[in-house]
């Protein structure tokens, strides 16, 4: 049923507002188009997910377009010149992008079923793979970032990548989430390779190793208890004095309008925690209140350990508060350079984006 995941990084930005200029949209389709033309042609349309699913490839690739490198906006800008740049080629190239900011994020379904006629496979776990990453990432991983932008990008063989985002107003920062759909088919138990952030802190995270037996608990929850019993100890729980952490808080759970959820939940019998997840209309108030469930009435806790582990717009020299990953750093600099290189685009445009390239390194 489910289409292989894994997702690959997660950057934290600077939430910055506002919209590039129409002058500089322009040439960032233009030469976005060109160094997927000679990616694809040179390596084939899958190694192009690669790079996109690479958080460090996908900054250095923002930053040559001419994009403000460690800005929230890296992110939809260059997302959305990729899919303005590639439009009317997805035929001849084989690789098609879906989603967008906002409401356009939402047509990401229809518009992956659009292009159904010129793929090889079956669109629908191509729709299932888009729908699922944005619900582990807003749902089932509550870090505190509310996604706002989704951008499925596949080929005609069904192979696919996701470069999504969301945004904290609490903090002011953005945090990019990367997926490639080639390794790993569970998209529930630690589905990152690579994960890259701003700052950890405390999370609910129902996709840790550490939540496999809560996971199964809280699937139990959903299937064997009917809808009013689980309700009714929502209630009794919010009379008790819980412990200070970040995820147990009722305050804004209201366990009865959450009964429909949870009835929907007991009729459809879910054979596992994916499927649960999968169901219409659970989201993070629902894996919130069964994850309490879990941990105050069955003494199975959910891990609270932020996935993310660093950020590489912070790495220094002298290795605080970590040492640059030169090696990826470099590589993806390089692969960059030879692709410019080889761009049909004019000796100024190339010139100036070399010149970014150099100034990120």
């Amino acid at each position: 049923m489910a289409s292989s995941g894994q997702r690959t990084g997660i950057a934290n930005l600077p939430l910055h507002y506002g919209k590039v200029p129409p002058w500089l949209f322009e040439r960032m389709c233009q030469l976005a188009r060109e160094i997927t033309i000679v990616t694809v042609t040179e390596f084939g349309a899958e190694e192009m997910l690669r790079r996109l699913s690479d958080p460090f490839w996908f900054q250095a690739f923002g930053c040559a377009l001419g994009y403000d490198w460690h800005s929230s906006g890296v992110t939809t800008t260059v997302c959305g010149a990729l899919k303005e740049g590639l439009r009317g080629l997805e035929k001849e190239l084989g690789l098609f992008v879906a989603g967008g900011k906002g409401r356009t994020s939402r047509k990401t379904p229809l518009e992956i079923e659009n292009h159904g006629h010129l793929l090889k496979v079956n669109p629908s776990p191509l729709v299932y793979a888009s729908r699922m990453s944005a619900k582990v990432d807003n749902s089932a991983l509550q870090d505190g970032y509310q996604l706002y932008h989704h951008t499925f990008f596949f080929t005609k063989d069904g192979s696919w990548a996701v470069v999504q985002q969301g945004m904290n107003e609490v903090n002011r920062y953005a945090r990019r989430y990367h997926w490639l759909g080639e390794k790993v088919s569970d998209f529930v138990c630690e589905p990152q390779a690579a994960i890259c952030a701003q700052a950890k802190g405390e999370a609910l995270n129902l996709v840790a190793s550490e939540s496999t037996r809560a996971r199964e608990v809280i699937t139990q929850v959903a299937v064997e208890e009917r809808p009013n019993k689980i309700v009714g100890q929502l209630n009794r729980l919010k009379t008790l004095n819980l412990p200070q952490r970040a995820y147990i808080s009722l305050e804004d759970i209201h366990p009865d309008r959450l009964g429909k959820i949870f009835l929907t939940a007991y009729e459809h019998k879910p054979e596992n925690f994916e499927s649960l997840l999968a169901l219409e209309g659970v989201g993070p108030k629902t894996l919130r209140a069964l994850s309490l469930i879990s941990e105050l009435v069955y003494d199975t806790p959910v891990s609270l350990r932020d996935p993310a582990s660093y950020s590489f717009a912070h790495g220094g020299k002298d290795g605080y508060p970590y040492p640059v990953d030169r090696k990826t750093y470099d590589s993806s600099i390089q692969f960059l350079a030879q692709t410019i290189e080889k761009a049909k685009i004019g000796d100024r445009e190339k010139l100036e984006a070399f010149r970014r390239l150099r100034a990120w390194r």
